[in-house]
């Protein structure tokens, strides 16, 4: 049987690209996202429709997640991949305007989410037989930089590096790699008013340069064909002349 990966976020941007470009690899995907409406959309695109299952999930809900887990492995028997996706963001805000409620919407989905999910297919993974699998965490470019007015998200992604670190840690003596692809200027729905300007850490507003998606995807399935041999720790993928090299 087809190696099974398990995509979050998925009904959208990075990860319904990288669910399809896995599904051309010759995988078998499992869409996981809040809206089933879009989950379809992208399983709609696949050039083999029945390589791909959707499975509408909130991952900041516990027991949402907990029987995601259970259906992937009711469905598949097991889970060799998954792309620890799932993000939001809030506008560019002054720190000291930061409202609660954007504050926790921001680590409740980011980097909650990706715990819970992370927890679920560490514990999978390392029951079933063979054991062991690949977790491959979204961090982003402001997992090392902030950007102005970005502490919610710059903040949940420094998080994940750790969340990375630990899992890739614990999960050795479960045959368990965990890596990390750090995204700078992807174009998708979140990155779409970059060629109008973003604020710059000198006060300006500028555009920036924009990659690809599906090289971003072409990227996270090179990371999960390797063997559990092999382990890409941290990748950064990101628009060559974007401002992140020298940031600040």
């Amino acid at each position: 049987m087809a190696d099974i990966a398990l995509v979050t976020g998925a009904g959208s941007g990075i990860g319904r690209h990288t669910a399809l470009a896995l599904a051309k690899a010759g995988y078998h995907v499992a869409l996981c996202g809040r809206r089933a409406v879009a989950l379809t959309e992208t399983k709609a695109l696949a050039d083999d429709a029945s390589t791909i299952a959707d499975f509408p999930c909130d991952v900041t809900d516990e027991a949402a997640v907990d029987r995601l887990f259970s259906d992937i492995e009711k469905t598949f028997g097991r889970l060799d991949v998954l792309f620890n996706n799932a993000g939001v963001n809030v506008p560019t805000i002054p720190f000291g305007d930061v409202t609660f409620d954007q504050w926790r919407t921001v680590i409740d989905i980011n980097l909650t989410g990706a715990f819970l999910c992370a927890r679920g297919a560490f514990n999978l993974m390392r029951r079933q037989t063979p054991q062991g699998g690949r977790i491959i965490n979204n961090g982003s470019v402001s997992a090392h930089v902030p950007r102005p007015g970005s502490a919610p998200y710059t903040a949940s992604k420094h998080a994940i590096t750790g969340l990375t670190r630990s899992i890739s840690l614990d999960g050795r003596p479960y045959n368990i790699a965990c890596g990390q692809i750090d995204i700078g200027n992807a174009a998708s729905e979140m990155t779409a008013q970059m060629t109008a300007g973003v604020p710059q850490a000198d006060g300006s507003i500028k555009p920036e340069p924009t990659i690809d998606v599906k090289l971003v995807a072409d990227a996270v399935v090179n990371m999960a064909k390797l063997p559990l041999t092999a382990n890409i720790q941290f990748m950064t993928i990101k628009a060559t002349t974007m401002p992140f090299i020298g940031r600040g």
